[in-house]
């Protein structure tokens, strides 16, 4: 193998120039306002966490964690998400705090992902947890929630899908009992959105036509509330049907915030991640094939750290959304250029802080030779020339 060129970067891994970095920290600011207006409070966590504890909860698959040894030999990954060290978290050092946390992260994460075409290994993320409710009016929120933090994000089209794990569990334990290996796949065809694949499964699996039937119909289980109905009527389950009347009293409550124009009920829906427990959902952009929001329902993961709880939220996949959002994030700022000489040094100082806690971006430079000073005006709105013959400066 070939040693990289001193330029060169991992696969995978991204430089932000200054303009992509004011986006992304404008997006960062706004949406974790937004989410602090509705009573979520700010977390960090560490970079790196234990592979036995965080590693192995964060439903990760072990090919796509990025592993390291500390120099006493103990293995060590890079956070793959931030739900399983907020749950460390939850139960460790806030195991005293009442229920329910509300807690907010903007944080990077990494997943060893580089050969998948267009993927990166490390990309961020802004979102919440909410930890000790199990009501559907938990669930409403994140989704009225993610709904508003993408709109304070400045993304503009998009639709949220909500689904129920319990349900697809349900309907595939009562129609392929015991076949294990069968569901899988078909869930991993549903999870991928290979619906051709999905129904070549179904024939593959020589069902009776009208087992065939009921597994297919849940692929034109989409739209609003009449979609619970449907589903009421395709399968007699217990899980089954507890999922979809959990799932109505969400969409009541999704009524009630206002939000139902831009949600659609998706019983196909099972998330990406193998601690959800209940609602899951997804967030498109009209101009972008990738979610820009994912999240759900998880009351099993806490358990694993010692304090059983249940718990919901949802991560806005900030790396994605940027090239969303239009306009100039600076361009209300506006820029000034202060050039002086020594004689008006304190004098360009004072004018640069005025200016600064007027709201503009001040930038400062010391000239030695007036007649040779070249600054780069089309990068500012004003340049002011300060030396000992303007006293008191000359604007361009």
């Amino acid at each position: 193998m070939s040693k990289p060129k001193v330029f060169e970067k991992p696969i995978g891994a991204k430089d932000y120039l200054p303009h992509a970095v004011a986006k992304l920290r404008t997006v960062e600011r706004q949406v974790l306002d937004c989410m602090a207006s509705w009573g979520y409070e700010q977390i960090i966590t560490p970079t790196m966490e234990y592979y036995d504890t965080v590693g192995v909860a964060s439903s990760t698959s072990d090919q796509k964690l990025f592993k390291l040894l500390n120099n006493r030999g103990t293995t060590l990954v890079l956070r793959s998400d931030m739900t399983a060290p907020i749950a460390r978290v939850v139960s460790s050092l806030l195991k005293e705090t009442p229920f329910p946390l509300r807690l907010s992260y903007h944080s990077n994460v990494f997943r060893s992902i580089e050969e998948e075409a267009g993927r990166e290994a490390e990309f961020f993320q802004t979102g919440v947890e909410l930890v000790g409710d199990a009501s559907p009016e938990a669930d409403a929120e994140m989704v009225a929630l993610a709904i508003a933090s993408l709109q304070a994000a400045g993304v503009s089209r998009f639709k949220i899908a909500i689904g129920h794990v319990g349900f697809l569990n349900g309907l595939f334990e009562e129609m392929l009992s015991g076949q294990q290996e069968a569901q899988e796949q078909l869930k991993a065809c549903l999870l991928g959105r290979d619906y051709v694949g999905y129904r070549e499964r179904l024939t593959q699996l020589e069902l009776p036509e009208p087992a065939r039937k009921e597994l297919e119909a849940i692929l034109r289980l989409r739209g609003g509330n009449e979609v619970c109905e449907q589903a009421l009527q395709l399968s007699v389950n217990e899980t089954a049907q507890a999922s979809i009347r959990h799932l109505c009293k969400i969409w009541e409550v999704l009524e009630a915030y206002g939000v139902r124009e831009q949600v659609l009920i998706d019983l196909t829906m099972i998330g990406d991640f193998s601690y959800y427990t209940g609602m899951t959902f997804e967030g498109y952009a009209a101009d972008l094939g990738f979610p820009v929001v994912s999240g759900g329902r998880y009351d099993n993961l806490l358990q694993q750290f010692g304090r059983p709880a249940p718990a919901t939220g949802f991560a806005v996949k900030t790396t994605r959304i940027l090239d969303l959002v239009e306009g100039d994030v600076d361009a209300v700022r506006r820029r000034v250029l202060i050039g002086y000489d020594d004689a008006s040094r304190v004098d360009a100082l004072t004018v640069a802080q005025e200016r600064r806690q007027a709201g503009e971006v001040a930038v400062t430079a010391r000239v030695d030779d007036w007649t040779t000073w070249q600054p780069a005006e089309n990068n500012y709105d004003e340049v002011l020339r300060l030396d000992s013959r303007t006293k008191g400066g000359a604007s361009q």
